[in-house]
């Protein structure tokens, strides 16, 4: 019986040792089941954020210079014009171009590569849709915009706008137009005027270079990124309605 002895403990203890793998592994498979979970969760909200409240933008070109710069990362409120509230004259916003800026037949694509890049988009990681602008607005509907006085100043209802935002050397057009915003459209422009594809490029398209209200996706509230631009922005109003 004794001889017996130290041979049944030595097959219990291996059996012990034989359950602890299993174990150890189904604990390690939870752990990365719970962070996974919490990494879709966490994801699920930062989209529904972006979708619904506020979304990171990244700014791909000098068109609004000084006042965005490339590769600033911008947060675009898109609650602000929720709730009876809409575009006023200096706001700046991104908006979609389909339609104005943009050919309804020039933004077909693969749909997944789409989705992928709407979705980076969506948290500032990449450069956002080619269709998406995002400049000053300078008229909404029903304002006259004329370009220039006899000063070179661009006028709002007959009243000369001091454009404290322009860049340096720009004049504020160097191509006259004269335009009625129509109700439910926006005339935007970018700050840098000389570098930037805005309404005045557009004037023989639908919408004679306006775009409709309900294309706006938010206005530009702050500059979230690089850490020395954290600021937020003002609308510098550009007129009054005549």
């Amino acid at each position: 019986m004794d001889a017996d002895a130290p041979s049944h403990d030595s097959t219990h203890d291996t059996e012990r040792d034989r359950s602890a793998a299993p174990v150890e592994g189904r604990r390690r498979r939870s752990r990365s089941v719970r962070v996974l979970a919490g990494a879709a969760v966490v994801t699920t909200l930062v989209l529904l954020v972006s979708t619904f409240v506020v979304q990171p933008f990244l700014i791909p070109s000098s068109s609004m210079a000084p006042t965005l710069r490339i590769g600033d990362r911008v947060l675009v409120n898109k609650l602000a014009y929720r709730f009876g509230n809409h575009p006023e004259r200096g706001d700046v916003v991104v908006f979609d171009g389909t339609g104005s800026f943009v050919r309804e037949e020039e933004t077909g694509g693969d749909p997944l590569t789409s989705l992928l890049r709407a979705a980076g988009a969506a948290t500032g990681l990449v450069d956002p849709p080619g269709t998406d602008y995002v400049k000053r607005v300078i008229g909404v509907g029903g304002d006259r915009v004329r370009c220039c006085d006899e000063r070179g100043r661009l006028e709002v209802n007959g009243v000369p706008v001091t454009e404290e935002y322009l860049y340096e050397g720009d004049a504020p057009s160097a191509v006259p137009f004269d335009i009625r915003v129509p109700e439910g459209r926006l005339w935007v422009m970018g700050d840098h005027r000389s570098d930037s594809s805005d309404s005045r490029d557009h004037l023989g398209s639908p919408g004679g270079g306006t775009v409709p209200v309900d294309r706006v996706v938010g206005r530009v509230d702050w500059i979230g990124w690089p850490a020395d631009r954290w600021t937020a922005l003002a609308g510098a109003g550009t007129g009054g309605r005549g």
